[in-house]
């Protein structure tokens, strides 16, 4: 296991950070990232896919190759990017993004900040600065660094504006047997802090498409997505797809220090539907 302290409470403290320290990050940290990235262990999906991640360290936000390296937004003082590649298709999408939350909380644990980012950087500037193969792009960044600490104010400040701590309640995410029937936490059995990680973990625009619905037997949980309408189709991929494997990798995570033993599956369960903007994504089964 990559983690040395307990996830769950990683998940819980772990919050965007677009304010960063203009100190360096060690060269320690810098080995250990590269280090990380460089495994392919770290970087394959439950379902085999695998994505590349690169580290590219920046003065000023220009990369060592002098290529000015573009973000919208309130991001102070990166010290490095990570980019994320990967193929443009649906389940490439979702295992990519399950493996790059799992970089994500893993830096959180070393106390390296981060931000997802999908939308609101320049991609012409970091295609530039990677050599891409057939077929990927860049589907999100994140700067890290150290979090500057006396700007906590302000990021409190911005979280407040983009409503990144306004988390929908249990009864409009999460369903039991059927999705006329809202789950509650009482109800979910084994699976009731999995469930609420979900629930807590970050997602584009703060939009939380995920809907899991939790079978009669408590022993399946299924996730669904349930689209925004045309959110993020001018940038030319589903961004909301990312947003379900930070979902799955939350809940496996919970799952394994919980010692829930189990694994995921893709078989769609022949189920009434809410809207059709709801599409099912994958299954997890308790073993």
């Amino acid at each position: 296991m990559i983690f040395e302290k307990s996830i769950i409470e990683t998940m819980k403290k772990r919050q965007s950070v677009r304010n960063f320290d203009i100190k360096n990050i060690e060269d320690s940290h810098v080995e250990r990232i590269k280090d990380y990235i460089s495994n392919e262990d770290n970087l394959v999906g439950p379902f085999g896919s695998k994505g590349r991640i690169e580290f590219i360290q920046v003065t000023n936000n220009v990369s060592d190759k002098g290529i000015k390296l573009g973000t919208y937004g309130f991001i102070k003082n990166p010290q490095a990017y990570l980019a994320g590649l990967a193929e443009n298709s649906k389940y490439s999408l979702v295992e990519f993004a399950y493996t790059f939350q799992k970089l994500v909380l893993w830096l959180t644990e070393l106390e390296i900040g981060t931000c997802w980012m999908g939308g609101t950087f320049n991609r012409n500037s970091f295609e530039q600065e990677i050599q891409l193969a057939e077929g990927e792009f860049i589907p999100c960044i994140t700067p890290i660094g150290y979090p500057n600490q006396k700007q906590r104010v302000f990021d409190k400040a911005l979280r407040y504006v983009v409503k990144a701590d306004n988390k929908k309640p249990w009864d409009k995410l999460f369903y039991d047997s059927t999705f006329e029937v809202p789950l509650i936490k009482e109800n979910a059995g084994l699976f009731e802090l999995p469930i609420e990680m979900v629930r807590l973990g970050p997602s584009a625009s703060n939009k939380q498409p995920w809907r899991l619905l939790l079978t009669q037997d408590k022993r399946v949980c299924h996730f669904y997505i349930e689209h925004t309408p045309n959110y993020s189709s001018k940038l030319g991929y589903d961004m909301q797809l990312l947003d379900m494997g930070i979902a799955m990798c939350q809940f496996e995570l919970a799952c394994k220090e919980l010692d829930i033993k189990g694994g995921w599956s893709v078989d769609k369960p022949d189920l009434l539907l809410p809207n059709e903007q709801t599409g099912y994504i994958a299954s997890w089964e308790t073993l």
